[in-house]
């Protein structure tokens, strides 16, 4: 938020939306456990920065500023409704979610599952399916039935997309791996 840096243009605002808006979403989601909140909440966050005509140094900045943002609209969206809160978490859970270490954390889980998403969304039709359902703790029998196929074929889909997710998502075990998660 410089003063020396010129005003954003509505190229940048869709752009810098299209990029952060479903990973904050996610976010949101883990606080409230509601979609339609969590997209509520950052798009609020959204039409303020785009208000108050916020600017960033660079790209770093801006997605630091809206996660921090989001997890601060969210926290007070929860406090104003604690005592269902309360109920729900405990007292000392609420206060875990407002620390740097809950907001680091989650937001390298959504940063992540991004990152893994976009992965499998480069493998062939069948072998993302076959990933999907993996992740999800299908077996391979379940999997074959679900897509009807052979559960040779699911073995050799899930070799194919492990191979080339291990190219693609090799860097992550290290970077997971530095900032203490791997």
């Amino acid at each position: 938020m410089r003063e020396d840096k010129k005003e954003p243009t509505l190229k940048d605002y869709n752009t810098l939306f299209k990029s952060l808006y479903p990973q904050l979403c996610v976010f949101a989601y883990k606080y409230l456990d509601n979609l339609e909140t969590s997209k509520d909440i950052v798009q609020e966050v959204f039409i303020k920065v785009w208000e108050d005509k916020t600017t960033f140094e660079n790209e770093d900045h801006s997605t630091g500023y809206f996660y921090k943002a989001v997890k601060n609209r969210c926290l007070n969206h929860l406090k104003s409704k604690q005592h269902l809160v309360t109920e729900r978490y405990g007292q000392t859970n609420l206060e875990a979610y407002g620390t740097e270490e809950f907001l680091m954390s989650e937001a390298v889980i959504v940063e992540t599952t991004v990152i893994i998403e976009n992965a499998i969304k480069t493998l062939p039709e069948k072998a993302a399916q076959v990933i999907r359902l993996s992740i999800k703790d299908y077996t391979n029998d379940e999997i074959a039935k679900a897509l009807s196929i052979s559960v040779n074929t699911v073995k050799d889909h899930k070799k194919v997309a492990y191979r080339k997710l291990r190219k693609l998502l090799g860097f992550l075990r290290q970077v997971l791996g530095i900032l203490g998660f791997g």
